[in-house]
């Protein structure tokens, strides 16, 4: 895979001309920027910039962006930079503006067709079976999966989730492992018509459960979806606890991510 390509093709396609990721929101061209504006359960924040902004440019893209999420009466809303984003000092401008980063996330590419090869049918432990995520029932099973998986709030996601299955199901996959009936671990993945990447998100399986495939038989799960449907490539932004694992299943670095978070003092 040749990297600068592939990041090219990323930048240009889900970036520049990003698609609103659920119902409901909008994606804006504002000068320099690409940010997406919706409601207060919905992501809200910059997704791109020009490759030619310039050190004056970036601080008046940067005080409009506090303005107008601020005058829609939104809390928060963020700024995703990524590592090869100009200019070279933007996170140091974020910060100087009130940005708080997050920890940075790698930014992993691979082909469906080679990782669909690579990873083989779907094997999971014995008790265990998948679930896919089609009703209310099942946005639960996932909510409660991410609840006890990361130790936080699962309101955002329940939301968003429901409003996929209600308004555009067929841009969305998402599943849930039940062992024995119990939720233990689940993962949804985002499609773009019109594009040749389709996103996994969400990855998350219960502490007991951890080391037994299940992540691995998601990810091969969802490659076969994406395949099926014709897309060439998977794109994942992976913490520090999941890249080595993708790095074995055959994806590849191309970027690092840092989410930049602006919240307001009112």
């Amino acid at each position: 895979m040749r990297t600068t390509e592939i990041r090219a093709l990323f930048d240009h396609e889900m970036r520049e001309h990003a698609r609103p990721d659920g119902p409901g929101v909008r994606v804006e061209r504002t000068g320099p920027l690409v940010r997406q504006v919706g409601g207060p359960n919905d992501w809200n924040g910059v997704v791109w910039s020009a490759p030619e902004l310039d050190a004056d440019g970036a601080n008046a893209a940067i005080s409009a962006q506090i303005e107008h999420y601020t005058a829609l009466g939104h809390g928060e809303f963020e700024w995703k930079l990524y590592a090869h984003d100009r200019p070279a000092d933007l996170g140091d401008r974020l910060r100087a503006a009130g940005f708080v980063p997050h920890p940075p996330e790698t930014l992993l590419v691979a082909s469906v067709r080679a990782l669909t090869a690579a990873t083989g049918a779907v094997e999971l432990p014995a008790g265990v079976r998948l679930r896919r995520v089609n009703d209310a029932a099942g946005a639960e099973l996932m909510a409660l999966v991410h609840e006890r998986a990361f130790g936080t709030d699962a309101s955002r996601l329940r939301h968003q989730v429901l409003a996929r299955l209600e308004q555009a199901p067929d841009d969305f996959a998402a599943v849930v492992a039940l062992a024995d009936g119990e939720p233990v671990s689940a993962a949804r993945m985002e499609l773009w018509p019109g594009t040749g990447f389709a996103g996994l998100w969400g990855g998350g399986t219960v502490a007991a459960w951890r080391g037994r495939g299940l992540y691995r038989a998601l990810v091969a799960h969802r490659a076969a979806i994406a395949a099926e449907r014709g897309y060439r490539y998977l794109q994942v932004d992976a913490t520090g606890l999941s890249a080595p694992i993708l790095a074995r299943l055959g994806f590849t670095a191309i970027s690092t991510t840092t989410p930049y978070v602006y919240r307001s003092a009112r």
